[in-house]
C-alpha cells in the first residue's frame, strides 16, 4: 500500500485509516465536506504545521496496529449503502426529534440569560429541515440507483441521467449541513456549558456534539468513499467513451 503523505487528500487518510478521524476532529480539520483537500492544504488553511500533523497521523496509524476498523473502500457499494441507512440514518431519525425537544426546553428556560439559544434553535431547525428530506432522497432515489448500478453488467438508464447528477445535489446539501454545524458550534462556544446550565442544557450540548461527530463520519463515508466509487463503477460499465 502506498504510504499516504501531505499530497494525499484528507478524505483518503480517513478512508484508508479510519482511526485518523480522531486526530482530524481534535485538530479541527474538516475530513467530510472538506475531504477533497490535500492534507498539506488543509493544514495550511487551519494554520497548523503540516509536518507535525503528518507525524502525528503516522504515529496514530502505527499505534492502531490491528485495531479493528471496517474498510469501506473494499466492501460492496450495496453493503455501504445499507450501513449508512442502518447506522447513520437510523441515528438521525432518533436524535433529531430528541434534540429538537431538548433545545426547545432550554430555550424556554434559559434564553433570557442566553439569547444565543434562539439562534441555535433556528440553525438546528434549518439543519433538521435539510437532513430529513436529504435522507429520503438518498434512500428512495440515489441508493437504489447505486445498488442497481452494482448489480448491472451494462449502464442502467436512469431518469436523472448519470448517477453523478444526484450525487452533486447530495454533496451540495452536505455542504449546507456542514455550514449549519459550524454555526451551532460557534454559537455554543464549542458546546461549552455555561456555569448556570441545568442538566437538560448540558444534555442538549452533549447531544449536539455527538451529532456533529456522527455527521462528520456519515458525510465522509458518502463524499470520500461511496460517491467516488459509484461514479467510477458507472464509468467502467460505460466503457471507453463514458456516458454524459
Amino acid at each position: 500500500m502506498t504510504r499516504l503523505n501531505l499530497d494525499s487528500t484528507v478524505g483518503q487518510w480517513v478512508a484508508t485509516h479510519p482511526q485518523t478521524s480522531r486526530l482530524f476532529e481534535a485538530s479541527r480539520i474538516d475530513y467530510c465536506c472538506g475531504g477533497g483537500k490535500s492534507l498539506g492544504q488543509a493544514c495550511r488553511d487551519s494554520e497548523l504545521d503540516p509536518q507535525q500533523i503528518l507525524a502525528q497521523l503516522h504515529d496514530a496509524v502505527q499505534a492502531a496496529g490491528s485495531e479493528p476498523a471496517e474498510n469501506w473502500t473494499q466492501t460492496s457499494l450495496t453493503a455501504l449503502c445499507d450501513h449508512i441507512e442502518q447506522t447513520h440514518h437510523a441515528y438521525l431519525r432518533t436524535e433529531l426529534p430528541r434534540l429538537t425537544t431538548l433545545i426547545a426546553k432550554i430555550v424556554d428556560a434559559h434564553s433570557e440569560g442566553h439569547p444565543e439559544l434562539l439562534q441555535v434553535q433556528h440553525e438546528f431547525a434549518a439543519l433538521r429541515g435539510e437532513l430529513e428530506p436529504h435522507m429520503f432522497k438518498e434512500e428512495q432515489v440515489l441508493f437504489p440507483a447505486i445498488r442497481r448500478l452494482e448489480q448491472s453488467e451494462s449502464p442502467p438508464v436512469f431518469p436523472f441521467g448519470t448517477v453523478a447528477n444526484p450525487i452533486r445535489m447530495m454533496e451540495h446539501e452536505h455542504d449546507n449541513a456542514g455550514n449549519g454545524l459550524a454555526q451551532i458550534r460557534e454559537l455554543t462556544c464549542d458546546y461549552c456549558a455555561p456555569t448556570d446550565a441545568c442538566n437538560t442544557y448540558r444534555a442538549a450540548l452533549d447531544g449536539l456534539r455527538e451529532l456533529e461527530l456522527d455527521l462528520h463520519q456519515h458525510i465522509h463515508k458518502e463524499n470520500s468513499i461511496l460517491f467516488p466509487r459509484a461514479i467510477e463503477h458507472e464509468r467502467l460499465l460505460s466503457g471507453p467513451q463514458g456516458r454524459r
